[in-house]
């Protein structure tokens, strides 16, 4: 099947809801990370409103962590704008890999998708479209799943945020990285995505150790986008 095949653009309401279905069990985890923002938000003095918005607008658990830290009387604007695009600059690239099944639709529906997308359904998604199958119901109805429950755990935090006082302490805030880990062994297994990944993951140590924190997301990212665009070239070639 072609790489641009346009049955892989299929998006109907049985592939959300399957979408949707599939991505509950991530989501229950989300959930949990929903709530410890919402204990946070409300020791930080946010206002409960406010919080639930944020997680009903902005939906990017950890940029809405990132600017709790930056959330005083006084907002320092211009540093808080850079840290959230620092963290979700990888959204980026995540856009650049998708347009292939993106850009038949209209900007409605393409940029509608793309308000959901996350790590975990974006991987899922992209996963189905190497297997040559139609991913745009995981990545949307998969990005519902993990928007509703985020919001939802954003309420649950808020209301009854005494009774998670600590995720980590669980080990909780390892879910989502084990998820993805996952994820990159079901891929393809070849020397050309192990070099990639191997590109991106020493170039976000790096940057990680001596650059400024959360640069290491950019680091990342260009490095194993860049080599995996030379690879292609040289394969093509």
């Amino acid at each position: 099947m072609s790489y641009h095949e346009p049955d892989l653009s299929k998006l109907s309401h049985s592939l959300v809801w399957a979408g949707f279905r599939q991505l509950i069990p991530v989501s229950l985890f989300v959930a949990i990370f929903g709530a410890a923002f919402g204990l946070a938000a409300s020791q930080k003095g946010m206002d409960p409103t406010s919080a639930a918005m944020m997680s009903l607008l902005v939906f990017a658990g950890y940029a809405q962590f990132a600017a709790l830290e930056l959330w005083t009387s006084q907002v320092p604007v211009l540093t808080l704008i850079a840290t959230v695009f620092a963290i979700n600059a990888r959204h980026l690239l995540m856009g650049a890999t998708l347009y292939p099944w993106l850009r038949s639709l209209t900007p409605a529906k393409r940029y509608g998708i793309m308000m959901v997308a996350s790590d975990a359904n974006w991987a899922m998604s992209i996963q189905a479209f190497s297997r040559g199958g139609a991913g745009l119901g995981l990545l949307f109805g998969g990005g519902l799943a993990l928007w509703f429950f985020w919001v939802a755990g954003t309420l649950v935090g808020l209301y009854f945020g005494s009774a998670i006082q600590d995720p980590k302490s669980y080990g909780l805030d390892m879910v989502m990285g084990c998820f993805l880990l996952s994820m990159v062994f079901e891929g393809e297994r070849n020397m050309r995505m192990f070099t990639i990944w191997a590109a991106a993951a020493g170039a976000s140590l790096i940057a990680y150790k001596w650059l400024p924190e959360n640069s290491h997301v950019i680091a990342g990212a260009l490095a194993g986008g860049i080599t995996g665009i030379i690879m292609r070239e040289k394969n093509e070639h």
